[in-house]
């Protein structure tokens, strides 16, 4: 199938639709789709798993641990490497840094989607390993019936008023979105970004710990809303979703810091080990198809497409209005491959001696 869609793809509408028809014949016939690491609330995934299940009845869903990180995600593919069974997942949705790390491995296999050319190439592997998909930037998502003063940047956090108060989103020696967030403090205390950002985020974050005021509580919107953890830093789309989510019970207000703005790309993957190798293929088409990339928009991200289709006049205005201000986005940093790998080492490897809270 991925040789008929290389062809399709040079050649007339036609001959694509054909072969996306064969394409999701070959997938329907093998009837499972397994997912891994996708909670509904992330980035508007309930919706757009619902609207691949509405395109494609025949398909069934298998969501895996979708509480998992990037790097769970990598070991469910390790651990059934000979398992044809539902624990093994046909696709991957990893941070940045994880995506070549998972090719190097051996663990992914290439496929090239429709709308390949309109993924911007800093963003994808040449080859078609993986490839971007949506991005957001790190933020506060506040408590406001607890948290009196919202904190607007880093070293407020610091703060005597915020004990026992600020937590993070995942586990700093797994979770992509963790890591970034420790990147973002080390930039902002004027770090460069890759080993140097690791290393001084880890110094930030071992004064938070130190002053009392870290919570070693993984953030959610359950968390937030119980006051476990008034201050979670996390993805914007993320706090906004709780925000939606949690309805003004607790309200949340979602804070772009006025330094230390890290952006973050997550990536696609399939599985070089997938059980139903055309679910996935179909998968990815549909996440990068129109109405994929609007499903994400949805839920507060920006798609990998966003400026193909702003440019052809494709996102309705009402998306674009719900998200937080452009300018809060000006100052963003997208930090490259190897900067987020030397932050990534740093950060992993670092944690528990530096830090020393056992996040979970």
């Amino acid at each position: 199938m991925t040789s008929a869609l290389a062809i399709a793809a040079a050649t007339p509408v036609a001959s694509l639709a054909q072969s996306m028809d064969e394409l999701a014949a070959a997938a329907e016939a093998e009837g499972t789709l397994s997912t891994i690491a996708l909670p509904h609330s992330w980035c508007g995934y309930g919706d757009v798993i619902a609207g691949f299940k509405a395109k494609y009845p025949n398909i069934t869903v298998n969501e895996l641990n979708p509480d998992a990180g990037s790097a769970d995600e990598l070991e469910a593919v390790r651990a059934n490497k000979d398992n044809t069974g539902p624990q093994a997942p046909d696709v991957l949705d990893v941070g940045f840094a994880f995506g070549p790390q998972a090719k190097e491995e051996g663990l992914t296999q290439p496929h090239k989607v429709a709308t390949w050319d309109t993924i911007p190439d800093d963003a994808k592997d040449a080859d078609g390993h993986w490839y971007g998909d949506y991005y957001g930037v790190l933020s506060f998502v506040v408590n406001t019936d607890l948290v009196e003063n919202v904190p607007q940047d880093w070293e407020d956090l610091l703060k005597p008023e915020y004990a026992n108060s600020v937590a993070l989103a995942g586990d700093p020696r797994a979770s992509n979105q963790a890591i970034l967030a420790v990147m973002a403090a080390g930039l902002a205390r004027g770090g460069e970004a890759g080993q140097g950002s690791g290393e001084a985020g880890l110094e930030f974050f071992k004064e938070l710990n130190e002053a009392g005021n870290f919570v070693p509580v993984i953030g959610k919107a359950g968390t937030i809303a119980q006051g476990a953890t008034p201050i979670v830093i996390a993805w914007d789309y993320n706090g906004l979703a709780w925000r939606d989510t949690l309805a003004g019970n607790p309200p949340l207000e979602v804070v772009v810091p006025a330094s230390g703005v890290v952006a973050g790309v997550y990536v696609q993957a399939i599985s070089a080990y997938a059980p139903q190798p055309n679910a996935a293929k179909l998968w990815m088409e549909y996440l990068y198809s129109d109405e994929g990339q609007l499903g994400w928009l949805k839920g507060y991200c920006h798609p990998i497409r966003f400026n193909d289709l702003a440019q052809s006049g494709k996102i309705p205005q009402e998306l674009l209005d719900a998200l937080p201000p452009a300018e809060a986005y000006e100052a963003a940093v997208f930090p490259t491959l190897d900067q987020q790998g030397g932050n990534k080492d740093a950060v992993t490897g670092g944690w528990d001696s530096v830090v020393g809270a056992n996040v979970q």
